[in-house]
């Protein structure tokens, strides 16, 4: 780290940002508060350049503010860091909190060379990542809003015996039902108009999905990643929106610790312990990671639908990705019978292996010039 430069830490908040700027040789930052709009920003940005004279970075927690405080301050020439929260050097003992001395926190561990610097996306990545989001965030209200109506249900005595919900067959049994009671008819056709309306929402995020998924510079890394069981348009499109850059990822143990799916350790001396995963890292990738992995536990096989999806593909993802169905589904059914572990368990090792093979997919072939793809 450059001795000569100015550290400055920022609080972000909605309202109000907290300000300590740290020069270079001084242990005692220049504190102040200042409102979270352009015009402050910009007073902001001039104030930092008038009292200093070398390099100025300024550093914030990432967090619900995203990268606009960011972008808006290089655009007056400051260098910007935004820093992983869950990174941060942490003192056990610190019981107190406040805004002021985060931000002076963050002004002496930049100085001290101890922050984690994230890839922020470009705007039309954040775009696109939103929308996957959304359509997430609509999928979990169609699934509490299912339970919703279950539970009605269940409360009035309706059970539906003969099948799995949510069928055409389940359908048709909601549709039957009556009640000799107005006001539960009315509930029971209010939940099941909020259920309709949310598979309608979905239906069309994924629609916009996936027309995006089709386009530059998505379309070649979507139609690779849908090559792997359990992946298809919408999952392989919140995979590249969410990490947006694979090649920041040296190897695939850096993309298995960044998604969480790296095993916590505690060990001292001569005892070594390992737990749980670490989960410190994307979380929507993680999930969609351990949902591909369920279908790993079926043998291999090419199904109609798989089979469709790898038309027009590389003949070395297609390669890639029957290797992984073969080493997946026996390592999987290893765990299961040979080592006695839980299933839970089992599907979250396979994701952490899948990753590596998808990571083998998208930074091999994103190195690879367009004109020897052609040949």
């Amino acid at each position: 780290m450059d001795e000569r430069s100015t550290h400055v830490g920022l609080d972000v908040h909605k309202k109000q940002i907290a300000v300590a700027l740290l020069r270079p040789g001084s242990s005692e930052p220049v504190e102040w508060k200042i409102a979270n709009e352009p015009r402050a920003l910009r007073r902001l940005a001039r104030r930092i350049e008038r009292e200093t004279s070398g390099e100025a970075i300024c550093v914030y927690e990432a967090g619900p503010c995203g990268y606009t405080p960011q972008r808006q301050l290089e655009a007056y020439g400051l260098r910007v860091q935004v820093v992983a929260p869950s990174l941060i050097p942490r003192k056990p003992g610190d019981r107190i909190k406040t805004d002021r001395r985060d931000a002076r926190k963050l002004a002496s561990l930049s100085q001290a060379g101890l922050l984690t610097e994230v890839q922020p996306p470009s705007r039309e990545e954040e775009a696109v990542r939103d929308l996957c989001r959304c359509r997430e965030a609509a999928a979990q209200d169609l699934t509490r809003a299912r339970h919703r109506l279950s539970k009605l249900l269940l409360r009035q005595g309706r059970v539906y015996r003969t099948g799995k919900n949510w069928t055409q067959a389940h359908r048709r049994w909601l549709r039957s039902l009556s009640f000799e009671r107005v006001a539960a008819r009315i509930a029971f056709e209010h939940y099941l108009l909020a259920i309709e309306q949310l598979e309608e929402r979905i239906r069309a995020l994924e629609a916009e999905l996936e027309a995006i998924a089709g386009e530059a510079p998505y379309g070649e890394p979507v139609g690779w990643l849908r090559c792997f069981r359990g992946i298809d348009t919408v999952s392989a499109l919140t995979i590249v929106a969410e990490l947006h850059d694979f090649r920041r990822f040296e190897n695939p143990r850096q993309l298995m610790a960044y998604l969480g799916l790296v095993p916590g350790e505690r060990s001292s001396g001569e005892r070594t312990r390992r737990g749980g995963i670490t989960k410190a890292g994307n979380r929507h990738v993680r999930r969609v990671l351990v949902e591909a992995a369920w279908h790993y536990r079926h043998r291999p096989a090419i199904g109609k639908a798989l089979r469709r999806r790898r038309e027009g593909q590389p003949a070395q993802v297609i390669a890639l990705a029957d290797r992984a169905q073969v080493r997946l589904h026996r390592r999987f059914y290893r765990l299961v019978l040979n080592n006695h572990k839980p299933t839970q368990k089992a599907v979250v090792a396979i994701a952490r292996e899948l990753v590596g093979f998808l990571w083998a997919t998208l930074y091999l072939n994103l190195e690879i010039e367009p004109e020897q793809k052609a040949a």
